[in-house]
């Protein structure tokens, strides 16, 4: 049964759950789509780089400025807005003719959906307190990372069902009808705007140094730099823009101005090390899907149906984890979270060594064993990892909390997108016959099991600082309250 006081609250959960499903099932189901449409449309590796990447990159600038937005004029109106251009956008790209004509359109389907889940998570934080409140941030993330694990296995239906010329472009518009759905509800079921921020002034200054920090920083992953010198300049970039950042936050608290990034959520310690887990894991499991379907087909020759079967168990495998997961919240807190990391950097440690000694008609099944693993690791610490960070995010801050988290994700994504896929291309590129692809596929395997290990020592980490402190209030206490609370617990001799 969803969580929710009454029939209201639910039907808000409804809304934000198909927002969660529709805006990440469009990115996930297109990777599988690459390679037939590189072909279809004549583009060349920069295109495809700016295709692929391109609608995280704009998701990520959009959060922070979306939930603040949200935070100071209400969020039903930005989502609405944000719905309507996303579907617009989506149809656009489908429709194009051209690499260039694809990459406007995917980056304001990005920078639109990055507005949407901004008010999705500040919705949730306005609508649900405390246990109902984590339920429906579990299920929101459980939602996501469903429609991200079945991305895959429905965009190889697609282009094995409909042809490679046809089936990337209906890839593109398989949310359409999810977003069409979503915008009608959201009309009808969605409360009416309000504030939720106390000061009604916009850090301007603040946005601009954050998406230019941002942009710096993703883009010489989309696209890498020519020399060493050119990456020592952006490097040197992305350092100023974020010395500035930080000054400027600093001096807009000590002018008793609200700067873009609260400060609760920097002073947070369980925050911070969340949001690296969270960054961690989202950035080796994104980067794993595509590495695996890339091996696949370019490596192993196979098609794009039978890779959709590969992957498919990690879907169902992770909604039935995540399912189960918060009857393993209840009994061992969490520690849940680093069963589930532990278990993925087995899985992804399993396919690599799969890779190098499974005989060429065994591979395939132990590769889906390994999804299957992987699915469940996913759906054991994704959710619970998210209601753990976000329980730290004052009320006053929920979108931007909310943001902050899933930019970090969207940033952690472009990285290590790039930084995977060049191992594997790399190391297959220098490698003869047919061993070349299986080591590249272990190679880069290991690098996405480091990142799961990293995790799991932020979150061994974030749970000795959370430890010793006491559960945080949904809302802050007045002082007088806290005053008479001390007063009752007098005894009556003192009273």
């Amino acid at each position: 049964m969803l969580p929710g006081e009454d029939r209201a609250a639910r039907r808000v959960l409804l809304v934000c759950l198909a927002a969660g499903a529709t805006t990440l099932l469009d990115q996930a189901v297109l990777n599988i789509a690459v390679p037939s449409m590189r072909h279809s449309l004549g583009a060349g590796a920069a295109d495809v780089q700016w295709i692929v990447a391109g609608y995280s990159l704009a998701f990520g600038l959009a959060l922070v400025p979306g939930g603040s937005l949200g935070d100071l004029h209400g969020r039903k109106w930005l989502f609405l807005v944000g719905v309507a251009v996303f579907l617009l956008a989506g149809v656009a790209a489908a429709t194009g003719r051209g690499p260039g004509t694809l990459i406007a359109a995917r980056l304001v389907q990005g920078a639109a959906a990055g507005v949407v889940n901004a008010q999705v998570i500040g919705t949730i934080q306005d609508v649900f307190h405390g246990s109902d409140r984590g339920r429906a941030l579990g299920l929101y993330a459980l939602t996501g990372g469903v429609a991200a694990a079945l991305g895959p296995p429905l965009g190889g239906a697609l282009v094995a069902g409909l042809g490679p010329e046809a089936g990337w472009r209906y890839c593109l518009l398989l949310s359409s009808p999810c977003a069409i759905l979503t915008l009608v509800l959201a009309a009808r079921w969605l409360p009416a705007p309000r504030r939720t921020a106390r000061d009604s002034r916009l850090d301007l200054l603040g946005l601009a140094l954050a998406c230019g920090c941002t942009l710096t920083l993703m883009v010489p992953f989309i696209r890498t730099p020519d020399s060493g010198v050119a990456t020592l300049l952006w490097a040197a970039g992305v350092a100023v823009l974020a010395c500035t950042f930080v000054l400027h936050q600093r001096l807009r608290v000590r002018g008793d101005r609200l700067p873009l990034i609260h400060p609760a959520l920097v002073s947070s310690r369980p925050y911070m090390l969340g949001t690296a887990v969270a960054m961690a894991q989202f950035g080796s499991s994104i980067a794993a899907s595509l590495l695996l379907t890339v091996f696949l087909q370019d490596g192993l020759g196979l098609s794009a149906l039978l890779t959709a079967a590969i992957s498919l168990p990690a879907a169902i495998a992770m909604g039935v984890s995540s399912a189960l997961a918060w009857r393993l919240v209840r009994r061992i807190g969490p520690r849940t979270v680093t069963v589930g990391l532990a278990l993925g950097v087995c899985a992804t440690l399993g396919g690599a060594v799969a890779a190098l000694l499974a005989p060429p008609g065994a591979l395939p099944v132990l590769l889906a064993v390994t999804q299957l693993l992987s699915g469940a690791a996913g759906g054991l610490s994704v959710s619970p990892n998210q209601t753990q960070v976000l329980q730290h995010a004052p009320a006053e801050a929920a979108g931007v909390g909310g943001g902050i988290l899933q930019m970090a994700q969207r940033i952690a994504a472009a990285v290590c997108l790039s930084a995977v896929s060049a191992v594997y291309l790399h190391s297959a590129s220098g490698s003869s016959g047919d061993s070349g692809p299986r080591a590249a596929y272990a190679l880069a395997s290991c690098v996405c099991a480091g990142l799961l290990a990293a995790a799991l020592v932020l979150a061994r980490l974030r749970g000795a600082a959370a430890a010793p402190r006491s559960p945080r209030p949904e809302f802050p206490t007045p002082r007088s309250s806290r005053h008479d609370r001390h007063r009752d617990e007098r005894s009556p001799q003192e009273r």
